[in-house]
């Protein structure tokens, strides 16, 4: 329920960051201008003493982050992707919530295993180990089958985790009503749908049911993929809230020190890390979307091992081929089609000057060209997008959200193993590749074969199909009822909810 106890949970939010020292951390890390300091500071100071306390052995962002809950700490996980906006201290401290929370007891995971399976665990399994990884929504075993011998590993969902999503998510959705109220300028950028599609993701990882699904899918789908692997399911051992894959051994791709210990070749590693995102999500329009470090391994023989598929992204045939073009005009520079192809999606409004807007991608473009990673700051790159986007009058398209999320996070990841990589030269092939068999002549004959499939599937039907459409009463479009804002409870509260939304935007 979206009402003024939300205010609360988001005053506790802001109180939390100052009273954690996470307040200034943030602030520094993003740049902060000293007004927006001073007024931070001002106005989450007299709310200190409600802040949770946390862990005082762990450092303040991830101190505060991980005292807030599990919507939180999904953010935060995000920003331990992107050394080069928050900082390298700052990310290798976040790291730790990828996959090294503190678990929960081995006898409440082997309880709720015993209760999605229908049997004891000692029946299930002849070893059952204590948490190997521990995340914000669940945690591992590692396992050995009692009848086959076989190594897995068991995924456990936390108790309560979904009551404690809930109430994260309603803050959240409350969060972004007051947003669009206070600040008619960010309604482009569709807040309340941006969060309405953010639960939509969680929800799925909820069910561990529908992440079996998905890992299946994934597999076939990438099984003659070289240097990649994806665990096998276990069907017979995954419900809602436990589930089982084959065991995977190698060394976490964070653990630079062991990668160069082993001696595979880092270059390589990151590079393949870009393209094999990029051909997933191109060509097959199903893609792993939280590809952090936690989430990836590298096996003995130099392969990249996926794990973790409760959040996967999909793109329709028609937004792949508007993505390659955009991709493929920038890498050849040409900034004109790249436009063409911004206002021939929708994605600028058609009153807009695609001149205009073609001279603005080149002042985008042409100064991270050349340049490899180390010399590129992707905190300014970011801030240069948005405020073309806001000059131009784009409005955030929630269907692109988890792409593009995961499009930083995967260049975040390549950029830890190899500073130096220039991600156009190694996007390029990849793209070129589908550009070739997905756009120009081969596709339209493609296009053209499909249709006439369709079109002889259900010609029988096309008669009655335009006698029911010429006959038929549209009924009036339901209207979306307004949201339901409770009035602000007084400046101090108030000054409170702003400080707290300042700090839930920067972890976004």
């Amino acid at each position: 329920m979206r009402g003024p106890h939300n205010i609360w949970r988001l005053v506790r939010t802001g109180a939390t960051m100052e009273r954690t020292g996470a307040m200034g951390v943030v602030l520094d890390a993003l740049n902060a201008p000293p007004l927006l300091r001073a007024t931070a500071h001002f106005l989450g100071w007299p709310f200190k003493w409600l802040g949770y306390a946390g862990d005082p052995a762990m450092p303040p962002v991830t101190r505060a982050l991980t005292a807030l809950g599990p919507a939180y700490i999904k953010f935060g996980q995000i920003l331990s992707t992107r050394p080069d906006v928050v900082g390298e201290e700052l990310a290798t401290q976040l790291q730790v919530l990828q996959d090294k929370l503190p678990p929960f007891s081995i006898e409440d995971a082997k309880r709720t295993v015993e209760t999605e399976l229908g049997h004891p665990v000692d029946e299930i399994f002849s070893s059952f180990s204590a948490p190997v990884a521990a995340a914000s929504i669940a945690q591992v075993h590692h396992a050995t089958l009692a009848e086959e011998g076989r190594e897995v590993a068991v995924k456990v969902l936390r108790p309560g985790i979904e009551r404690a999503f809930r109430k994260d998510i309603d803050a959240f959705y409350f969060a972004a009503d007051m947003i669009e109220l206070l600040s008619p300028a960010s309604r482009r950028l569709r807040p309340h749908d941006v969060i309405e599609h953010f639960n939509g993701v969680v929800q799925g990882e909820l069910d561990l049911r529908m992440e079996t699904a998905a890992a299946a899918e994934f597999f076939a789908n990438t099984a003659e993929d070289p240097g990649f692997q994806v665990p096998q399911v276990e069907w017979i051992l995954s419900g809602r809230r436990a589930m089982a894959l084959g065991w995977a051994d190698g060394i976490p791709l964070n653990d630079l020190d062991a990668i160069d210990a082993a001696g595979h070749n880092r270059q390589a590693l990151a590079e393949r890390v870009l393209q094999l995102f990029l051909k997933h999500a191109l060509r097959d329009g199903y893609f792993h979307a939280d590809m952090h470090q936690g989430n990836l391994k590298v096996a003995p023989n130099g392969d990249l091992i996926a794990l973790d598929f409760g959040i996967m992204g999909s793109i329709d045939v028609y937004t792949r081929r508007v993505y390659a073009e955009i991709l493929f005009g920038f890498i050849r520079k040409d900034y004109r089609r790249v436009a063409e192809v911004h206002f021939e999606a929708g994605y600028v409004p058609a009153d807009q000057d695609v001149d205009a807007f073609a001279r603005a991608l080149r002042s985008v473009g042409e100064p991270i060209f050349g340049l490899d990673a180390s010399r590129l700051s992707m905190g300014r790159l970011l801030n240069h997008l948005f405020e073309v986007t806001d000059q131009f009058g784009m409005e955030t398209r929630t269907e692109l959200i988890l792409l593009q999320r995961t499009m930083v996070v995967v260049e975040g990841v390549a950029r830890s193993l190899d500073p130096h990589m220039n991600i156009w030269q190694v996007a390029r092939p990849v793209v070129e590749d589908y550009i070739k068999t997905n756009v120009g002549p081969r596709a339209l004959l493609n296009d053209l074969a499909k249709t006439a499939q369709i079109l002889v599937r259900i010609g029988p039907q096309l008669p009655e199909l335009a006698e029911s459409l010429l006959v038929r009463k549209e009924d009036p479009a339901p209207k979306k009822p307004p949201s339901r804002i409770w009035p602000a409870l007084g400046f101090m509260v108030l000054g409170g909810t702003l400080v707290a939304l300042g700090v839930a935007l920067a972890g976004l």
